[in-house]
Order: C-alpha cells, then structure tokens, then sequence
C-alpha cells in the first residue's frame, strides 16, 4: 500500500471512531439520567460541552498544526481524544463526565488537521477524492453509532460506548506515531494566544448562549449578557487582529473570494443540514399520529441507508469535482436539499416516505460540504491552510448548534396534548410536538439551503486537468 493511500485510511480510521462515538452518546443520554439522577437539561451537556469545546479551540489547534506540524498536533489531539474517552468511561458523578467531554472537544481538531494533511500529501485533481473518504465518515460514524449504540447502551451500559472508543483509539494512535508521514511547510511564527483566547471565549459564550435558548428562552436577561460577551470577544478579536504582527489568522485572507465564500456558506449551511437531523430524530421516535412511532433501535436502521447514500455518493461527488468544480455541487447540493425539505413537509406518512427524503437531504449533505473544505484547503497558502480549516469547522459548528435550537424551540411553540378517556373522563397525559412544529422545522430548513444555493453563486468555480506528463493545471472558469 502506497504512503497515500495508508495515510487515508489511518485517518478515516480515526475520523470513523470518533463520529461513531458521538452518536454513540445519544441513545445513552436517558440512561446516564436515571444512574446520576440529573435532569434532562444537565444532561444536554454531555453533548455540548463537547460541541463547543471543539469549535472554539479548532482556530488555536490548526494555528499549532501550522506552525509546530501537522502529524505533531495530530497525535496531540488523539492523546486528548484518549485520556478523554478513558475518563469519562469511569465518571462517578456527572461533572467528570462532562469535564471529560470537554477534553474530547479538544481532539476534534484532528478533523480539520486530516484535512489539511491529506490536500498536501495528494495531488490537487485527486484531493477531492481524498476529502470526500473522510467527509464520508460524518454519514458513516453517526449510522453505527445510532444502530450499535443502542445495543450497546441496553446490553452493557453506556460506559462501555467510551471503552470500547478509548481501546480503539489508542490502537489508531499507536498506528498513526509510526505511520503518518509529516506534510506541509512549517510558518516560522510566534503563536498568537491573545488572538486565540478571544475567539475561543466568545465562542464559548455564543454557544453557551444558543445551547441554553430551550431552556431560559432567547430574551432571559442572564442568557442576554452571554450574547452580548461573546459579540464584546469577537468585537476585540478582530481589533486586534488588525493589528497584531502575527495573527492567529490574517484577516485579509477573507478577501480570496472563495475562503469568504466557504465560511459564510458553510455557517448557513450548517444551520440547514443539522436542522434536518432534528427532523428525522424525533418525528421518527414521535408516537403516532404525530410521528412513525419508532423504537431507538428502528429508528437507527431507518437512518442507515441515509448514511450509505453519503458513502457511496461522496466519494462520486470527489471525483467529479476536478472535473466540472466546486459550483456545480454547491448549487447541486443545496437544491437537493431544498427539495428534501419540501419532501418533509409534504411526503412523510410512512418510513418508506421519510427514509426517501432522508436520503436525498444526505445527498445534499455531501454534495455541500465536499466542496466547502476543497475551497479552503485549495484556496489558502500552505502555511495558513490548517488555522483555515479550524476557523471554517468553527463556523460551521455555530451553524450546527443554531439549527437544533431553532427546531427544538418550535417544537416546543407548537404542541398537541396527548389524551386517554378513563371512566368518560379526558385526561392529557402530555404534551408532543404537532405536524404544524414540523412543518415549520422544514420551512426553515429550506429556507437556510435557499440562502445556501444564493451564496453558492458567488463561488468563483475552478477545475483541474491532467496533461499526459502528469501535471495539473487550475483551470479558473
């Protein structure tokens, strides 16, 4: 096996354990409530500090995987992957195991580093190829994770979800020590921490802000003041950026017309498409009439061809991409998705019905956020490509925390009650959220896809050629 090929599947390898451990956690939720005896809404947590952790210190992780290389911070984020998986599998109490979490969110970063090293190790027509083998494992892991995990979580508890991960993981991080290679030019520059800090913290604050929306509401006071710090942190990040000698990533970057396009539209897009995950979730689990009534366990298998739409369909879309470009998939994917919506509003009264839209929003899925991260890979200079990978996974984390709020706080707004007649009596044993909640989910959803294809023109579309003495050639259209 050639160096290319073994780096990908090292890394996919990886990228496969950790998606599948985050969907891992899901089914294991209402479990970890009843041992640690915590109410749903701490228990969100276990899933958010995982989320904003990873978002606010992907920027500071690719900046280190700049500057001190890309194998080196790559096998530093799996160590904290590791420790973190170890930790939380024997947790005593629930503030471990959300402290465990967070160190997890640290080695997200290896997501954005992947990718930063498989566009230098491959030439530019096949990066493509390779970034879609690795994008393959967000449909991948989330499958095995939802259908294994239930399993899993019922037949030997949910510490066994990080066992199994941190015996696995290290396994990869033995493999990745001897094999991966070292790539990319190292940038001679002090590391801006100060920059860093500031973004990361008002990451934390606007995520800490959405994530608490279901619970305080959008005008609690003391939600508010988390806004307004996180805007006061970004504010101050980009003053001093503008002025710093060595910024944590040059702001006149956001000029080349593609890395603005990719982190603008991957922030919307990101609202969209995780939206959509809401959908299928709970209207799938949803008792009828107002869902398919679906078991965990069923409703795991019903998103498994979902996942293998993006499996086969990814890896398609990468080798079609040198050919026609970015554009064609952005516009492509956005309008599949658009149409999956309207799917959901209007074709959803069975799982056959549901699994054909669910199929297409994963086309849609894939056929946006391949194109995404080639644009940011292939449009920034060697030296800054990893701090961009991480500012774009931090916009696109914003976007995936946003789209749940949104769709769970509808689900709230708009609710039926459940009722049984005893004895002539009518009682409402509670309260789900109505077919009007859904439909308002998808409304929305196709509305950030058709903001979505809007900011896809803006795109500037390139291709790529191969002469016979095998030299590439950009090709700008």
């Amino acid at each position: 096996m050639d160096i290319r090929s073994r780096t990908l599947l090292i890394l996919s390898a990886m990228l496969l354990i950790v998606n599948y451990v985050e969907t891992m956690v899901i089914p294991a939720l209402p479990t970890i409530e009843q041992d640690f005896s915590i109410s749903t809404t701490l228990a969100g947590w276990i899933t958010s500090a995982y989320m904003i952790v990873a978002a606010a210190t992907s920027p500071l992780m690719g900046k280190l995987a700049d500057t001190y290389g890309k194998k080196k911070m790559y096998i530093i984020a799996i160590g904290f992957y590791i420790v973190a998986v170890f930790i939380a599998g024997f947790s005593p109490n629930i503030w471990v195991l959300i402290g465990a979490r967070a160190i997890q969110g640290v080695g997200f970063s290896m997501f954005p580093i992947a990718i930063a090293i498989v566009t230098d190790l491959f030439p530019k027509e096949k990066v493509a190829f390779a970034q879609s083998i690795l994008s393959a494992t967000i449909g991948i892991g989330p499958a095995l994770g939802l259908l294994i995990g239930s399993y899993v979580v019922e037949d030997l508890g949910w510490p066994y979800a990080f066992h199994t991960a941190a015996i696995l993981s290290l396994i990869i991080f033995v493999i990745s020590l001897k094999y991966l290679p070292h790539t990319g030019n190292r940038i001679k520059e002090a590391v801006d921490y100060v920059g860093a800090s500031l973004i990361g913290l008002g990451t934390v604050m606007l995520l800490v802000y959405i994530t608490e929306i279901p619970t305080l509401g959008w005008e609690n006071p003391e939600n508010l003041i988390l806004l307004l710090l996180s805007f006061v942190f970004y504010t101050t990040f980009i003053l001093y950026e503008m002025r710093a000698k060595e910024p944590l990533l040059k702001l006149d970057l956001f000029t080349i017309r593609n890395f603005a396009v990719a982190n603008i539209v991957g922030l919307i897009s990101g609202v969209g498409m995780f939206t959509v995950f809401i959908f299928l979730v709970y209207y799938a689990q949803l008792p009828q009439p107002n869902g398919l009534g679906l078991s965990i366990i069923q409703s795991g298998l019903l998103m498994s061809p979902v996942a293998l739409g993006m499996v086969i369909f990814g890896p398609i879309f990468g080798r079609m991409m040198p050919k026609i470009g970015p554009k064609p998939l952005l516009v492509t994917g956005s309008l599949l998705t658009m149409i999956a919506y309207i799917l959901l509003m209007t074709y959803r009264a069975t799982p056959q019905e549901v699994l054909l839209d669910g199929f297409l929003s994963s086309l849609g899925l894939v056929a946006v956020i391949l194109p995404l991260v080639n644009m940011v890979a292939l449009s920034l200079p060697d030296q800054y490509r990893t701090t961009g990978m991480g500012m774009n996974t931090l916009l696109r984390t914003i976007g995936g925390a946003a789209g749940p709020v949104v769709a769970t706080s509808l689900m709230q707004s708009y609710q039926v009650p459940i009722i049984f007649m005893i004895n002539n009596h009518i009682l409402v044993m509670g309260y789900v959220p109505s077919s009007t909640a859904f439909n308002y989910i998808a409304l929305f959803g196709f509305t950030m896809m058709l903001l979505t294809l809007l900011g896809s023109m803006f795109t500037k579309n390139y291709k790529f050629v191969v002469e016979r003495r095998e030299k590439v050639k950009p090709l700008a259209t």
